[in-house]
């Protein structure tokens, strides 16, 4: 048996999803008519009181449809550095819309408010323009790690301030959302737009889905078509999305008490150095003295699935295939592992 702990990424549908997309209503999404595709992107918006929504491919698409909408020739976005849309999207930023990043530091991943403020343009012709402000909750290069609401306030009444928009890569928001107990509809009066994943912690096969106001989502829908992100019978997977945000939100937290326990499995290990805290489904472990490529090996020998996350870290994400016996499975075979 493989235990697989690379990604939330890597899940297979379950039967009762499955199920959903194969009695699936379908039309021409391009065209507005995928009624299933129309229901997921309406019951995501309604979720967290926004005004409409926009199923996509995949979050790195609705990332920057949001850049997009949100910046412009010689504009700037604020983030973290180690964020998924700086790090792992492709340049996307610059090829996509044209923008510069100023990229901030904060600890596991997480903007300070003061940090923004400093970080804001003055209005001089030598300055590209702060038009936008990036989060993102889960925090994946933070190990999972999460801001709670009172956080956000701060940094949405310096954006409203300053004119800035505030957007959220909110790829394992649900994650973070079981975690602290917040309403939903608390976060979206925070954010202009809102990414969500429905192929991580959720389980989906595929898609994200963009919610705002009527008018960024009128704009994005454009931005979509130019992107190459009109799916036609779209609605096969987005009954994905629908069944899994009514059956797949709670248990986020069985994955999150898994991670915990692997995390305090990893930290009595010889070989390793440091784990990140563990808050969510992401487990952030240090080596001490061996090679990432070498730890996975040895990890890959006895059945055991992790990526590389840094010069000297290794991660590893639970998820709804990974159940208690595979959690038991691995601390035997983790004590297997030595130098």
């Amino acid at each position: 048996m493989i235990i697989e702990l690379r990604s939330d990424t890597l899940t297979k549908p379950t039967s009762g999803m499955l199920e959903a997309m194969w009695s699936a209503r379908v039309g021409d999404d391009v065209f507005g008519e995928d009624p299933t595709v129309n229901a997921l992107e309406e019951k995501l918006a309604a979720m967290f009181g926004m005004e409409a929504g926009l199923f996509c491919p995949s979050g790195t698409m609705t990332n920057q449809i949001a850049i997009r909408l949100h910046t412009g020739l010689q504009t700037e976005v604020i983030c973290h550095e180690h964020s998924h849309i700086y790090l792992y999207e492709g340049g996307g930023i610059m090829s996509n819309s044209n923008a510069s990043v100023k990229l901030l530091g904060g600890e596991f991943g997480r903007l300070r408010p003061e940090d923004i403020l400093d970080a804001i343009n003055p209005d001089d012709v030598h300055a590209p323009e702060t038009t936008l402000v990036s989060l993102e909750n889960t925090m994946n290069k933070g190990g999972g790690s999460i801001y709670a609401l009172r956080e956000i306030e701060p940094i949405y009444n310096i954006c409203k301030q300053n004119g800035l928009k505030l957007h959220l890569d909110g790829a394992r928001l649900f994650n973070a959302l079981v975690e602290t107990g917040e309403d939903p509809k608390d976060w979206g009066r925070m954010f202009d737009t809102i990414s969500i994943c429905l192929s991580k912690g959720l389980g989906c096969p595929v898609g994200s889905v963009l919610i705002g106001s009527q008018r960024d989502i009128k704009k994005a829908r454009k931005v979509r078509k130019a992107f190459g992100g009109g799916m036609r019978q779209a609605g096969f997977l987005a009954a994905a999305g629908i069944y899994a945000l009514d059956h797949h939100i709670d248990r986020l937290k069985e994955d999150h008490r898994r991670a915990k326990q692997l995390g305090e499995m990893l930290e009595g290990h010889e070989m390793i150095k440091e784990v990140f805290p563990v808050v969510t489904n992401i487990v952030i472990a240090k080596l001490k003295e061996i090679s990432p490529a070498l730890m996975l090996e040895k990890l890959s020998i006895v059945g055991i699935k992790a990526v590389r996350f840094g010069k000297d870290q290794i991660r590893f994400v639970t998820h709804l295939d990974f159940d208690d016996e595979q959690l038991e499975q691995f601390g035997r075979r983790l004590n297997d592992i030595n130098y």
